[in-house]
Parts: C-alpha cells; structure tokens; sequence
C-alpha cells in the first residue's frame, strides 16, 4: 500500500508541474498581434 501512495504522490507532483507550466504559459506570455492577409483566388466567389 505504502507503494501506491508514493505512485499517487508522484503522479500528483508531476501534474502540478504539468498544470503549472500552463498556467503560466497562459498568462505571462503575450503574443505578438501582426496582421494577416489571406489571397482568395477569384474563382472562390463565383456561385455555381
């Protein structure tokens, strides 16, 4: 039993780590916004 709990210690620290991570890759990092342009060929706009 002693085994499974140090598992279940493990796995927990190893997802708080995880969730950890994300959080502050979520948070802290900003993006940089830049603008987009997207070409549509003009066969796109003809209705069929």
């Amino acid at each position: 039993m002693p085994s499974l709990f140090r598992f279940l210690i493990v796995v927990a620290v190893i997802g708080g780590i995880i969730y950890g991570a994300v959080f502050a890759l979520a948070n802290f990092v900003n993006p940089k916004p830049r603008e987009m342009t997207v070409t549509i060929q003009p066969d796109k706009f003809l209705k069929k």
